[in-house]
């Protein structure tokens, strides 16, 4: 490795080339990128400062003979030295030769190689289309007008700029020379490109986990190789997740695939570090074997994200899931979609359909119970180690019935419960709930965007006299307690005409409930009243069309045997009581109890024999009773423990009762709420 100091004059001078590998992602600068790189030119330049240290730029030397070019690799900072080969063409086209500035010599210097033919006669290759644009802005080539292209961005950002004439073209010429930049040149067979680049890259802030995977695996091989796997694979794996945002889909893709593999999440910025521990043990012999796999998973998850599918019911069903937000079931729905179309599995078109959509009525029937999300990750992480692939339908059925407490599938009658008292119309599904209930097994949709949700009893708190009198002498109560729910929402094009008017005029006028073919007021015409009775009877009607549509999964007993724990009958039972508590620290505890019970909903407290459990997926904090005081196990890597104050003990690989690898102890009152902030790290690590 040869590493030296000097700037874009002394890297481009010379016969040189520098080639972009195909995994590089493409020029991706933004405005303030560059008007940062052009504050620091002109800021020097009128500080007259010595320069300005811009970064570094890495590259590979690749073999050449005596007399040809020599050419880099170029495996870290193509972003800079793309951008000042812009700065430099933006120069020539703004100038004249009355400037001051050479231009033949910028052009022969730091543009083109001077003689060559064909590709060797540019200084900078780029990959992919963005290769096509330098090209034509180093030929002076017109360019489509149409044409979307950050390289012109940025090009004509440096243009704009330099019209302005706040530094004068022979001054920001010079300036530029001036940035300082730190060349490191690899050799080949003797560095390891891999491990200098990382270490460039620690930070993780200017390359995606994304970008990270992609020169992880493809950077190790050689260009032959390269190219084709990039071109075979990679290339259509990416442009799968369109450009939109393409970054965060497929950071989330590389997340969620890993989910899928491992059966756990991987925290969202330790994807990449997760990706190579993973691939070092992995299943696939071959980098093509895994770029494969990555590909036709991709194809899966993009149909899931993006709602379309060549199927219309699974389109209709990824459109419902994109509604509801479902993103934390994508490594389950990928995993279940691949084994149908393996066709190893038993598993059957139908039956695929059913297990969507009871992961659609398992999230809505949660959503409308106020059952906290948090554990909906790991539930849907976890599910496929519980599926018994020769009864697969069956088993995901089990795996369903057989949640309870946080993680649990509503009942009909809690689900119902919820159903018919719950303030619809301000859940953000509202649009989802009702569409559903008014298109599910219909022939003929109704568009339901074309629409809007109409209060048959009005919003309006000063209800009309002819209002107060079809309520009654309770109104009010009526008025507070039905408004936002199911029994009295429905759809209709004429909210703003019924507005406020009574409800048998709401049934006569032009477009009102007698003149729609809305199948969700089929009830509503029937009616002459609309009272308490009439919003609890359709609110009843409607439910029954939601367990149809959101069921609830059944089995016979039989059926369900086999995957039944039996639990011996002699399993001992333990309370506080087991830990023979004294007065000081059962007081300890019953606070310490209270203000982690108070967490969530979720946490879920079990008395082990010796020691007290608070769970979420797994125990994130242990309670163990001493004479005096109270031991508190933290289920965290001691180093991952923020204690400012110092109280807690690295208890790594020490035997003891309690899980994790930091405990502290609990003897005064006085240390409840700096002890509840450690324990809230525990929870906070395991629920997010």
């Amino acid at each position: 490795m040869d590493a030296k100091e000097g700037n874009i004059f002394t890297l481009l001078n010379g016969l040189k080339q520098y080639l972009i590998p195909v995994y590089q992602r493409l020029y991706s600068w933004e405005r303030p990128q560059c008007e940062r790189l052009w504050n620091d030119i002109v800021a020097m330049q009128k500080e007259n400062r010595e320069g300005h240290f811009l970064g570094s730029i890495v590259c590979i030397a690749e073999k050449t003979t005596p007399i040809g070019i020599q050419k880099y690799m170029v495996i870290d900072g193509q972003q800079r030295l793309t951008t000042l080969t812009l700065v430099l063409i933006a120069l020539r086209d703004s100038v004249t030769e009355e400037s001051g500035i050479n231009i033949d010599q910028l052009n022969t210097s730091f543009l083109f190689n001077q003689y060559e033919l064909g590709e060797n006669k540019y200084k900078l290759l780029l990959t992919e289309e963005d290769r096509d644009i330098l090209i034509s802005l180093i030929e002076k080539k017109p360019i489509k007008s149409n044409t979307r292209s950050k390289l012109l961005a940025t090009y004509n950002y440096f243009k704009s700029q330099i019209a302005k004439n706040e530094i004068s073209p022979q001054l920001l010429f010079e300036a530029t020379g001036k940035l300082q930049i730190v060349i490191i040149t690899l050799v080949r067979d003797h560095d390891d490109p891999q491990a200098i680049f990382e270490s460039l890259n620690s930070t993780g802030k200017e390359l995606s986990q994304s970008d990270l995977i992609r020169n992880y695996v493809l950077m190790g091989m050689d260009k032959e190789t390269q190219q084709n796997l990039y071109n075979n694979f990679w290339r259509t794996f990416e442009e799968l997740f369109g450009h939109e945002n393409q970054d965060g889909n497929m950071d989330s893709f590389f997340r969620d695939y890993l989910t899928m593999q491992m059966h756990r999440i991987p925290k969202i910025g330790n994807v990449y570090e997760e990706f190579k521990a993973w691939k070092v043990n992995c299943k696939f012999s071959s980098n093509e074997d895994l770029c494969k796999d990555l590909y036709e998973c991709a194809l899966v998850y993009t149909d899931i994200i993006f709602a379309k599918s060549s199927d219309a019911k699974l389109q209709s069903l990824f459109k419902e899931i994109q509604t509801l937000n479902m993103a934390v079931a994508n490594p389950f729905l990928m995993t279940i979609i691949r084994d149908y179309e393996s066709g190893i599995y038993q598993l059957s078109y139908d039956d695929l359909i059913e297990i969507i959509r009871l992961c659609i009525s398992y999230v809505l029937r949660r959503s409308i119970c106020d059952i906290p999300t948090n554990s909906l990750n790991k539930t849907f992480a976890t599910i496929e180690n519980e599926i018994k692939k020769d009864d697969y339908l069956n088993s995901v059925k089990a795996f369903f019935i057989k949640k309870d407490d946080y993680k649990e599938f509503p009942s009909d009658k809690k689900f119902g419960e919820a159903f018919v008292t719950k303030e619809i119309y301000k859940i953000r599904n509202r649009n989802y709930l009702l569409d559903r209930l008014e298109n599910y097994d219909n022939k003929s949709p109704v568009v339901i965007e074309n629409l809007t949700i109409e209060h048959i009893m009005p919003q309006n708190e000063n209800l009309s006299a002819d209002w107060k009198n079809e309520l009654g002498p309770d109104w009010q109560r009526v008025h507070d307690t039905y408004l936002h729910t199911i029994g009295n929402l429905t759809l209709t094009g004429y909210n703003s005409e019924m507005s406020d008017k009574s409800f048998m005029e709401k049934m006569d006028m032009k477009g009102g409930f007698k003149e729609t073919a809305i199948r969700l007021n089929k009830y509503i015409v029937k009616q002459t009243h609309w009272t308490e009775s009439q919003m609890q009877e359709r609110a009843q009607i409607l439910l029954k069309k939601a367990l149809e549509i959101w069921s609830f999964p059944t089995l016979t007993e039989e059926e369900l045997a086999p995957y039944q724990i039996k639990e011996a009958d002699d399993t001992p039972k333990y309370t506080l009581e087991t830990y023979k508590p004294n007065l000081l620290t059962k007081e300890l505890f019953e606070k310490l109890n209270t203000r982690i019970m108070n967490l969530s909903s979720s946490v879920k407290k079990e008395f082990k024999k010796l020691y007290v459990a608070y769970k979420l997926e797994t125990n994130f904090v242990d309670v163990i009773f001493q004479e005096k005081r109270l031991r508190i196990s933290i289920n965290m890597k001691f180093t991952d423990v923020k204690d400012p104050k110092g109280i807690c003990k690295d208890v790594t690989d020490v035997g003891r009762w309690g899980n994790g690898d930091c405990e502290l102890f609990f003897d005064n009152l006085n240390q409840l709420d700096y002890i509840m902030e450690i324990i809230q790290q525990s929870y906070d690590s395991q629920a997010n």
